[in-house]
């Protein structure tokens, strides 16, 4: 099972949208830690939204699609039609 997330920094006012085969708290833990990357920058990090995949080619493609997105009024209104479905 693979999962993509969507996690949110209030602090930057950013979204990073990554991909796991762990679980996505033990991943979000990760994030919060101390590392080097995007998600280095903030502390503040909270899941917001996640897809389930089978397989990991079909998560790194929604993971791609998402990121190509690049506007972050997509990605709002995304997690906005999940949380009412």
């Amino acid at each position: 099972m693979f999962t993509i997330y969507i996690l949110y920094s209030q602090l930057l006012d950013k979204y990073y949208i990554g991909y796991t085969s762990e679980d996505v708290n033990l991943r979000l833990s990760k994030h919060l830690g101390i590392h080097r990357g995007f998600t280095s920058k903030a502390k503040d990090w909270v899941v917001i939204y996640m897809e389930a995949f089978n397989t990991k080619s079909d998560a790194m493609f929604r993971e791609r699609q998402l990121k190509r997105w690049k506007n972050p009024n997509r990605i709002r209104e995304l997690i906005s039609r999940s949380s009412t479905e």
